[in-house]
């Protein structure tokens, strides 16, 4: 129930039955997400539960409590490949908080990053920045929000539908709606209750109920919900959505291990123009994914230690001073903070890598000796090849000073069969890394 973790009911005025309808009066309901089509969307909600998890050997019940405020001006684009759709948004607000178990926890966008492209597929969500690197965080944040190119069109009919139609909800919105990896039994049913006044304009009054069980990240679970939805008959857009719904988690056996309660409403409104996302200010901006608009920014204020990498590392373990990233087909880094005193010079990292090596891997050759590479901060590089469990590998190392004299170790291990790629990444990584307490 990711999506209904994001939702407080927002108010609307007095709906009133319109006049003169005809029990067989026929209504398409269908929006078409044009490109260059402008949409500002702002979205509520609210959580609260209890979830049983296990720690120190124990199962501990811990509580649960949240809410989020997300706004943005979205514009549609062309897509750059089949079977993907993209969009691109200028977040005007986004504050998501949650307290477990009394710690709490906090979702945000920096102000430097609040424009971004989304790129959607069967895969799932894919956003960047234009304007700078994003953290994991923020990736993740955005990966969980509603897409409205794909959510609307799967909860509409794909056929005129009268006042009492029912129709089933999509496979699309049923991923959107509750993050399901796999669906087991049940679902969710539309239904057209009736054409009422809303401010003036004609809405078509929709319905969403149901339940459905099946698998997400957390294990089993199922997912019940209750809604309303409101559906513009002179724009052709849904322009409001409140759903009430009920997360549970399941054991092995089906037992409920926790529940989470939510709401969340959405609400969206037409633009003629959003002065960010216009053609002018789009002109000189590169959407299209690219190695650099793409990468990831880590930054470890605790450790004074910043860099970008490409989304093929992920960032594992972060044990003391010492960082690792682990890369695709068995790569791996190793960044290690030093202070002043504990730092190496390049020449007495060469030689305690050279030892190391030679007693994990054979055949260990020097490709070439330490060089200054950067003088600010400080760039010592160099690199050896091995063979290990009979694969060749490529070891790049490095050691950079700030101007306090403090630094870093950095070691890489590149199979050769994909050398030439990560050795580009190992580059942005030592090319943007900076030390330093914020």
């Amino acid at each position: 129930m990711k999506s209904l973790a994001l939702g407080l009911v927002i108010s609307w005025a007095a709906v009133n039955l319109a006049a003169g309808l005809r029990a067989d009066d026929s209504y398409t309901l269908v929006e078409k997400f044009d490109p260059s089509s402008t949409t500002r969307v702002e979205q509520k909600s609210e959580l609260s539960g209890r979830l049983s998890i296990p720690r120190d050997g124990k199962i501990e019940t811990v509580s649960l409590a949240g809410s989020g405020s997300v706004a943005y001006d979205e514009r549609v684009l062309n897509a750059d490949e089949a079977d993907t759709q993209k969009v691109v948004r200028q977040y005007r607000n986004f504050e998501v908080r949650r307290n477990v178990g009394g710690r709490d926890q906090a979702a945000d966008l920096r102000p430097a990053v609040r424009r971004l492209v989304v790129l959607r597929s069967s895969k799932g969500k894919s956003p960047f920045s234009p304007d700078g690197p994003l953290l994991w965080s923020e990736i993740d944040a955005v990966r969980t929000d509603t897409f409205s190119p794909i959510l609307i069109p799967a909860l509409l009919p794909a056929k005129p539908v009268t006042v009492g139609d029912t129709w089933p909800v999509a496979a699309d919105a049923v991923g959107e709606l509750t993050d399901l990896e796999k669906v087991s039994a049940g679902g969710f049913t539309m239904k057209l209750v009736g054409v009422v006044s809303l401010n003036g304009r004609r809405q078509a009054r929709l319905s969403l109920t149901g339940s459905i069980r099946g698998i997400d990240d957390n294990g089993p679970c199922k997912h019940s919900l209750d809604g309303t939805a409101y559906f513009d008959l002179a724009e052709n857009r849904l322009s409001y959505l409140s759903l009430k719904g009920t997360h549970e988690l399941l054991d092995g056996s089906g037992k409920t291990t926790g529940t989470i309660e939510g709401r969340f409403t959405m609400t969206r409104t037409a633009l003629e123009s959003a002065k960010e996302l216009s053609d002018a200010a789009l002109k000189d901006v590169e959407l299209k994914p690219t190695p650099e608009n793409s990468a990831l920014l880590y930054d470890n204020p605790d450790l004074g230690i910043r860099f970008h990498h490409s989304r093929r590392w992920r960032v594992g373990a972060v044990q003391g001073r010492q960082i690792t990233l682990d890369g695709p087909n068995g790569s791996g880094i190793l960044l290690t903070v030093e202070t002043a005193k504990s730092l190496p010079s390049a020449a007495e990292f060469q030689r305690e890598s050279t030892t190391f090596l030679q007693k994990s891997a054979r055949n260990v050759a020097l490709a070439h000796k330490a060089t200054r590479v950067a003088a600010n901060p400080a760039l010592d590089r160099f690199a050896m090849t091995a063979t290990a469990n009979d694969e060749k590998i490529r070891m790049e190392y490095a050691v950079v000073t700030n101007s306090e004299g403090a630094g870093a170790t950095f070691a890489a291990r590149l199979p050769d069969a994909d050398v030439t790629e990560l050795a580009k990444d190992v580059d942005r990584i030592l090319k943007t890394l900076t030390l330093g307490k914020k």
